[in-house]
């Protein structure tokens, strides 16, 4: 029998990769087909040995980025993505070892084979940008075309296009939840659409993408009136797609400044930062977090709004008619309001205002830049300033004193909306809106969404304990690999379940959040990180209450392994094997 290389990818997802690995280790040890495995890009990583090469028959490429596929030559390939060999791999195994390499049955293979480079993105950089492009991978592999893609990641740009590659290319694709510097496609024939296109149809997608795909224009030419987007993607980026890069950008300040004025306090006491103070480490770290980190929140908030809608232009105007919204108490509703303004304006005047070629230079560094800001900033004295305060005060007010019913609906809501689609526009606004009222210090409802989203993959974790007949083989081992982003707080370690049984595991995953989340808020946790997970609960001050932040987290969990037990009545398979019983 032939030997069967395969080779995964981890990269910013080595948890999962690992399990991947292991989960290709029995499921060929179980059909006793001879493997060579080889683990990239995270702990643990293993190069194929040579002589594994030579002797091989076939090679299975799962995850997206750089696996090396140069070095298999005319080795028959198979492409899978991470979840498709957690969720099925005996499927994945068939595919691998299937006789011919041709594309999946009702699927032909193109006649005319493209050059493709793809850019993913999403607004915390983690699960989906990464679905997104293995997506991608697995389709282009199918439909006979070559693909490159760039995953612009929590920690930047990975697998980085070059020029060279971009000059080559036949289609610039764009799957991204956030506004990506369109630059350097210059010239090239684009398409955009989200990450959700990508994850759930590559294939249609890049069908659709070659299809209907417009040059980008050079900035600052005439053609810049076009727009920058294909209408089609145009409709489904709309401002969800806007305040999501702010939200995306705006990140890194939180949590920054929040860890910093919590390790403020362990380090000097509750008056740490109190004038009285000043020169001491804990006076030093709480300048750094308030007056540093948190006092460029709105105005990144804000700035890259404006930048989504605008491009580089909207930059400036929307900073700083975010730093206006701060100076004016309107807070991040404000920077939102700043933000759309800027872009919207920018984008107004980029598109009509007419120069001679020789000083089109003018127009990014002083023309749009100067009427911009002007019309931002008026707007936001004279008219936006002021009743946005007004109504942000009233939020605020209201947030902080509820109790009782008020907080036990909200906490309901807020948990429940981080389960339904598990880092979807649901999930996402529920964590935007929390992870924005920080900046006006309230940090009750950022409890509730914390805990709710890491209730989903935690209370799946459990139920394949309690439940092992309930799941597959493959989702039994699947189970460790959710817990650790459960305790994470990466929502998405829930997916590759739901997606197998939507109508029984989503129910059961709301409920449980929406507990999490109405103990949350009726116990009266607060939380003022926006990111962490159980990682962050030995930070002294991070956390208030955190016994009961505890306790929340178990009884979400706990509710929703039991309801999956109910729910998914009858045994799936064998413990042993994941078959059908």
């Amino acid at each position: 029998m032939a030997r069967l290389l395969a080779v995964v990818e981890g990269g910013e997802r080595s948890t999962l990769a690992v399990l991947a690995v292991e989960t290709l280790r029995k499921a060929a040890a179980r059909r006793d087909q001879p493997v060579a495995l080889e683990l990239r890009g995270a702990p643990g990583a293993n190069p194929l040995p040579e002589d594994a090469i030579r002797d091989a028959g076939a090679v299975l490429l799962v995850g997206a980025g750089d696996l090396g596929a140069g070095r298999f030559g005319a080795l028959r390939k198979a492409h899978a993505a991470i979840e498709e060999v957690l969720t099925d791999v005996d499927g994945v195994l068939d595919r691998a070892l299937a006789d011919t390499a041709a594309a999946p049955a009702g699927l032909a293979a193109s006649a005319n084979p493209k050059k493709i480079v793809a850019v993913t993105s999403c607004p915390t950089g983690i699960a989906h940008t990464f679905m997104a492009a293995e997506g991608l991978q697995a389709a282009a592999e199918a439909l006979g075309h070559a693909i490159r893609v760039e995953t612009q990641g929590s920690v930047g740009a990975r697998d980085t296009l070059t020029e060279a590659e971009i000059a080559n290319a036949d289609l610039v694709l764009i799957a991204a939840d956030t506004g990506v510097d369109r630059a350097r496609f210059a010239g090239k024939r684009v398409y955009a659409a989200t990450t959700k296109a990508a994850i759930r149809d590559g294939k249609g997608l890049i069908a659709t993408a070659l299809a209907e795909a417009k040059v980008q224009p050079a900035e600052g030419a005439e053609a810049g009136s076009a727009p920058a987007r294909p209408e089609a993607a145009e409709r489904q980026a709309g401002a969800y797609k806007h305040l999501m890069t702010g939200v995306s950008f705006m990140l890194p300040f939180v949590v920054a400044g929040g860890l910093l004025i919590a390790l403020a306090f362990a380090v000097g006491g509750i008056d740490a930062m109190a004038p009285g103070n000043a020169g001491t480490l804990g006076y030093a770290l709480g300048q750094i977090g308030a007056k540093g980190a948190f006092a460029l929140i709105v105005p990144a908030l804000a700035g890259y709004i404006a930048y989504s809608i605008a491009d580089r232009p909207g930059i400036a105007p929307g900073m700083i008619g975010g730093m206006l919204a701060a100076n004016l108490q309107a807070g991040f509703l404000g920077g939102i309001a700043a933000g759309f303004i800027a872009g919207y304006t920018a984008r107004f005047l980029n598109r009509y205002i007419r120069l001679p070629r020789t000083l089109e230079g003018l127009k990014p560094v002083l023309i749009l830049p100067l009427l911009a800001t002007t019309i931002t900033g008026l707007l936001m004295i004279y008219v936006v300033g002021v009743p946005v305060a007004a109504a942000l005060a009233a939020l605020t007010g209201w947030l902080k004193g509820m109790q009782g019913a008020s907080a036990l609906v909200l906490g309901l809501v807020l948990g429940g909306m981080m389960a339904i689609d598990m880092g979807g526009p649901i999930n996402k606004a529920a964590y935007a809106s929390a992870a924005a009222l920080l900046s006006s210090g309230v940090d009750a409802p950022m409890a509730a969404v914390m805990l709710g989203g890491m209730t989903p993959p935690l209370g799946l974790a459990l139920a394949t304990r309690l439940f092992p007949g309930r799941f597959t083989a493959p989702e039994r081992e699947a189970g460790g690999a959710a817990a650790v982003l459960g305790a994470a707080f990466i929502t998405e370690g829930a997916i590759p379940f739901a997606a197998a049984d939507p109508l029984r595991v989503i129910p059961a995953l709301v409920a449980g959040s929406s507990v999490a989340g109405a103990l949350a808020l009726t116990l009266g946790v607060t939380l003022k990180v926006p990111h962490g997970g159980l990682f962050i609960l030995p930070i002294p001050n991070a956390v208030t209450h955190l016994g009961a932040a505890i306790l929340a987290l178990t009884a979400g969990t706990v509710i929703t392994a039991l309801m999956i037990g109910v729910l998914k009545k009858g045994r799936i398979g064998p413990l042993h094997e994941g078959g059908v019983e």
